[in-house]
């Protein structure tokens, strides 16, 4: 699976980087927000994981544009940052991020955040799977007669 970091720290980077490519996953490093946007626009991120205070754009308006933009599978996001307060997880999450990591985070409690974000991510594309087969055998002359009670 493809994973989007964005972090301007660069021993965060990374060190994120470094589990990620332990866990076997397949990592594109972005240095700030806007770089990762492009990043984002370029390919197809599952998940992706940002820092919140950034130059250029941070963590939150990347998370903003990812939920406004069309993609045709879901994208599992996590916002990493070093902010505690509760209102900081409210505006984090009330902008479209799935999960909040609190720096410096755990290794182990990063990995399974991510198992739980996978989860997502592959149920949503198996729901997104049996919709589209779902439209296509209705609109396949006969395929109601194939399918009783649809």
């Amino acid at each position: 699976m493809k994973i989007l970091i964005a972090d301007d720290d660069p021993v965060s980077r990374r060190l994120l980087q470094s589990y990620l490519q332990k866990w076997g996953y397949e990592v594109a490093v972005a240095i700030n927000g806007a770089e990762a946007w492009r990043l984002f626009e370029q390919d197809e991120f599952p998940v992706v994981i940002t820092d919140w205070v950034m130059p250029e754009m941070d963590g939150v308006e990347l998370i903003r544009r990812i939920r406004a933009s069309q993609r045709p599978n879901y994208v599992y996001t996590i916002l990493l940052t070093a902010r505690w307060q509760k209102e900081d997880l409210i505006e984090g999450m009330g902008a479209g991020a799935d999960d909040f990591v609190n720096k410096p985070f755990l290794g182990e409690e990063l990995r399974v955040r991510l198992r739980a974000g996978e989860r997502i991510v592959n149920l949503e594309r198996t729901l997104a799977d049996q919709n589209r087969a779902l439209r296509e055998s209705r609109a396949t002359p006969g395929a109601a007669a194939d399918h009783p009670g649809v």
